[in-house]
């Protein structure tokens, strides 16, 4: 822990789709930061194992949550509460990524991306509220995209959730302030983990992203949550030179969708 840095002694953390990328990364700053961090995850096994990758399991604790069932998120309350008593930050990290052409998309495909990414997050905030109005505070934190703000070809279904995530999460922050609960937004760019390897795949088989971006670490993605976080921001974009893009995007769509049309390659 940073000597310039608060510490987050006494808070306690859940964060779901933690068993790997930017949901692991997160569990692992927070407890490096004192927090009581809880890991949630489909697989009760993968959370286990990255909460013994990321060591301190004194102040840790590994779930099995599906985001698709409400039960499982009431339960999963349930057991927090009884252990912790409280909950002062709840991260919605679950999610996957579709990639597929609108006009051969899966209709049940794109549903369960709806379920998962942004019914999921909608069930979980409505399940960890009442705990949170009861305290008088706590954190939502919702980790879109920055697909969220720009569409990304071949990849609608997935954006479309992001930018449903993004108008929930910010209409819930206005009408939440008043009550002392802090929601924000965190829109990455893009990440190296496995999330694309885990990704449902079409019959249309493209993207945008060029060849030669890297990508950011999830480490990167943890730490500026960890700020934003402290610092109560609404949205969090990062890397900082993805925000001239969503400006650009903003005020001329034409040109970065010509750049992406450019830019769309068929993938392995």
């Amino acid at each position: 822990m940073t000597s310039n840095t608060p510490g987050l002694g006494g808070k306690v953390a859940v964060i779901t789709g933690a068993s790997m990328g930017i949901g692991e990364a997160i569990a692992k700053i927070l407890l490096e930061h004192g927090a009581t961090v809880v890991l949630l995850s489909r697989d009760a096994n993968r959370a286990e194992a990255s909460r013994a990758r990321i060591g301190h399991v004194d102040r840790s604790l590994a779930l099995s949550c599906d985001v698709r069932n409400r039960e499982e998120i009431d339960r999963v309350l349930g057991l927090v509460r009884h252990h912790y008593s409280r909950i002062d930050i709840w991260v919605n990290n679950a999610g996957h990524g579709l990639l597929d052409s609108v006009s051969q998309l899966d209709m049940t495909a794109c549903r369960d991306i709806f379920d998962t990414n942004f019914f999921g997050t909608v069930a979980a905030m409505q399940a960890v509220l009442p705990q949170m109005l009861q305290q008088g505070s706590g954190a939502i934190i919702n980790i879109s995209s920055v697909a969220g703000h720009i569409p990304l070809p071949f990849h609608a279904a997935y954006s479309a959730t992001k930018f449903a995530m993004n108008a929930f999460g910010k209409a819930a922050s206005v009408e939440l302030k008043s009550a002392g609960i802090h929601v924000m937004t965190v829109c990455p760019g893009y990440v190296r983990t496995e999330f694309g390897a885990h990704a449902v795949r079409g019959r249309e088989k493209k993207t945008v992203r060029p060849a030669t971006v890297r990508g950011i670490s999830a480490e990167r993605v943890a730490r500026a949550v960890l700020r934003g976080y402290l610092k109560k921001k609404r949205e969090v974009i990062v890397p900082w030179t993805m925000h001239p893009v969503v400006k650009l995007y903003q005020v001329f769509p034409g040109l970065v969708e010509w750049s992406m049309t450019r830019m769309a390659r068929k993938t392995e």
